[in-house]
């Protein structure tokens, strides 16, 4: 299997930082593009558990569009052949200092484009965090 292909992992990673603006905008119809339609796509978030599409797909369309603002770091963008990618990144926003948020995604090329089928997203207290010494 063929790892981290250039091509592949510039698509991918196209499609996160397309996904990436969309909350931050709370533009819902990129996000909600973002993720398959399917009832078997998942995500968890911070304070929400969503099986399937239509429940993300609620979820996104009736949450709060205050305070989303973040940036990201040690963003990592890892490609399995040329249809399956995991992005792992790490977040931040102003409205919750003292904590820093975790995101993995499943990313899958479907014949319409990559599109995300599993979803974790949790916060954490940044002192409670293992850092290497």
């Amino acid at each position: 299997m063929d790892i981290d292909l250039p091509d592949v992992v510039a698509e991918v990673t196209a499609a996160f930082n397309r996904y990436e603006e969309a909350p931050v905008t709370n533009d819902v119809a990129v996000l909600d593009d973002t993720f398959h339609d399917d009832p078997r796509t998942i995500r968890y978030g911070g304070t929400e558990i969503l099986y399937g599409f239509d429940e993300i797909a609620a979820f996104r369309a009736a949450r709060s569009p205050v305070g989303l603002t973040r940036t990201t770091s040690r963003t990592v963008i890892t490609t399995y052949g040329r249809d399956y990618a995991v992005a792992s990144t790490l977040f931040h926003r102003d409205s919750m200092p003292g904590r820093v948020g975790r995101q993995m995604q499943t990313w899958v090329r479907f014949p319409d484009g990559w599109h995300v089928v599993a979803a974790h997203v949790s916060v954490v207290d940044e002192k409670d965090v293992w850092k290497p010494t």
